[in-house]
């Protein structure tokens, strides 16, 4: 959190400091509406402090820490500003809304910033460790589709396994592979000027904030990966790029939102890739009091090959 709390303007510095430690070590989200109270969410809940006086964001502050942000040039930010968020040291991501500039129907920049959502990266090592006798026969690891709601856990378990991939597992005797990840959103590495602010062991290769569609192709022919990792799938070109790499022989381990696979096979833009039977197995995540819960884990066929039920931490 010492990187968050640096930047951070002291009113909400102080809102946070009055959370007790074990609580504080929870926050999943910060998040700060200009003219709003402070709002702290722990366990995918808002964490309200008894006793104390509410604390509204200001726009003063708003400025302070979009300052803080892009290091007092706004410049620095204009790719950022064109995503809509800003990945930080720690590998924590600023989410950004506000007024949108548009040029030629593309979004250009986003302006006077009026909600800041602050998400604070825990890496979990090991999360994604019950799953490894479902993903890996034969030694390789098995082309897998991560699904689940937002803050389920689909990142923290895609994370954990390219580090298991690219470390290996030396007591299950599966080694080390090489790992690709295209990291559109810089949520899975977490990069900050192309270091990965995760642990994601030493066979990693990463392109940072780069179209899923592109890169996938980009990372197969210039590094040969062994497994192609990419986060949230969902456009028609993702699913193209997808077929293209699985056809190129390279298992691919890819995330995607839904509630779970029966949901997945009513959206147009993926039907056709589950018809083709490329992925040999989907993971379910729910969550609970936390996320990263493994609800079920199916085959190609869409069968269920055990319910596990376990939390991955």
């Amino acid at each position: 959190m010492n990187e968050i709390i640096r930047l951070l303007p002291q009113s909400v510095k102080e809102y946070i400091q009055k959370i007790p430690e074990d609580k504080r070590a929870l926050i999943e989200e910060i998040r700060l509406r200009v003219q709003q109270p402070i709002e702290i969410l722990i366990q995918g809940r808002p964490y309200p402090l008894k006793n104390q006086k509410e604390v509204t964001f200001t726009v003063q502050e708003a400025g302070e820490l979009m300052n803080r942000l892009s290091e007092f040039s706004l410049y620095t930010l204009e790719e950022e500003l064109r995503r809509g968020y800003v990945t930080i040291k720690g590998g924590h991501r600023v989410g950004l809304a506000g007024r949108v500039i548009t040029q030629k129907g593309q979004v250009k920049m986003i302006r006077d910033i009026s909600s800041f959502n602050i998400r604070i990266a825990h890496q979990q090592i090991g999360a994604a460790i019950p799953l490894i006798p479902y993903l890996y026969k034969h030694g390789r690891w098995l082309s897998t589709l991560i699904i689940g709601s937002p803050q389920t856990g689909k990142t923290t378990m895609l994370r954990d396994l390219a580090r298991i991939i690219s470390q290996g597992v030396s007591n299950r005797r599966i080694l080390s592979q090489k790992a690709g990840i295209v990291d559109e959103r810089s949520e899975i590495a977490g990069c900050v000027k192309g270091i990965p602010q995760n642990e994601l062991g030493h066979r990693v290769d990463i392109l940072d904030a780069c179209p899923k569609a592109e890169g996938m192709m980009m990372m197969i022919r210039s590094m040969s990966p062994d497994v192609l990792i990419v986060d949230e799938i969902g456009r028609k070109e993702d699913a193209d790029a997808l077929q293209e790499a699985l056809n190129a022989g390279v298992s691919v381990i890819a995330t995607v939102h839904g509630s779970g696979l029966d949901h997945l096979v009513k959206r147009p833009t993926l039907k056709p890739l589950l018809q083709c039977s490329i992925f040999e197995r989907f993971v379910e995540l729910t969550r609970d009091q936390r996320a990263g819960r493994i609800r079920r884990v199916l085959n190609e066929d869409g069968k269920p090959i055990r319910l596990i039920g376990e939390a991955t931490s």
